[in-house]
């Protein structure tokens, strides 16, 4: 545990792009090689298009990250959180709990307000946008949803108390538990239904990615699953019924270009499901 917490503690920006770099290019070969999906689209096209809002995401996160650094050694240096109220010595236990309540407050609560919040939801709706959702969907984020998002994981860092090594680990492991319940793959039905009573497996992200309501509201977790499963928002539907996209925005006109998914929240549309 301790050699855990001091490679995220000292972790280099070299590594955390590594992460990234090397999740989205192991789930790119597995899709590629055995896809859930054999869509009719350019792979790379799709994938640039998608790579140019992950770098904007990047580039949010990066320039705001000073934030989140004075707002872990704040609550750290204060003894504020929800870390400090176990014990000191409970390392293990205070790792399972500051996991989960970072992904509650900056994975499940932000999306769920993005969905129930119509400013947000305008911001939001690019991810929701792709037809065509694989590894590379994972972080096609407007920049504005980015500050957003990124306001709910400073809050989630104040409400756990979380020093700044297990703010890495969580990112760490929500890139990739992104990357992977966004790939185009397919597990054996069994171990997907048990990975989703622990995890947000593939399947049970894709049914959030159903063009229609109610299954776009549902399944908002992004690494554990418990949070849906407690909340009352997990849903399941067979593979074969997926259709990916929004169905305010199922014209390729309106999802295919940068242009139109940075102008997206800014132009007029109807509700979902009207």
């Amino acid at each position: 545990m301790q050699a855990i917490i001091d490679y995220f503690a000292t972790i280099p920006s070299s590594h955390r792009a590594l992460i990234l770099v090397g999740g989205i290019t192991f789930f790119w070969v597995w899709e590629s090689a055995a896809p859930l999906f054999r869509f009719e689209y350019r792979k790379w096209s799709h994938a640039l298009l998608n790579i140019f809002f992950t770098a904007t995401t990047i580039a949010v996160n990066f320039g705001l990250a000073f934030i989140l650094l004075r707002a872990s050694d704040w609550a750290v240096a204060n003894r504020v959180g929800l870390l400090f109220l176990l014990p000191e010595t409970a390392v293990l236990l205070q790792l399972v709990v500051g996991l989960l309540v970072l992904d509650l407050i900056s994975a499940w609560l932000a999306h769920w307000v993005q969905h129930k919040t119509p400013l947000m939801w305008r911001l939001h709706l690019i991810h929701h946008s792709d037809t065509n959702v694989d590894t590379t969907s994972a972080n096609r984020h407007h920049p504005g949803e980015s500050v957003v998002r990124f306001a709910f994981t400073t809050a989630g860092v104040l409400v756990v108390g979380a020093p700044m090594w297990m703010v890495f680990l969580y990112q760490a492991v929500s890139v990739v538990l992104s990357q992977f319940n966004h790939a185009n793959i397919t597990l054996p039905p069994a171990l997907d239904r048990a990975l989703s009573w622990v995890i947000v497996s593939p399947d049970m992200h894709k049914v959030h990615h159903h063009y229609v309501l109610p299954y776009t509201d549902s399944n908002y977790g992004n690494v554990f699953s418990v949070w849906d499963r407690l909340f009352g928002t997990f849903m399941s539907l067979e593979r074969a019924r997926l259709v990916y996209g929004i169905d305010t925005h199922m014209d390729p006109k309106e999802h295919a270009t940068v242009g139109a998914l940075l102008t997206m929240p800014f132009r007029p549309y109807r509700k979902p499901g009207a």
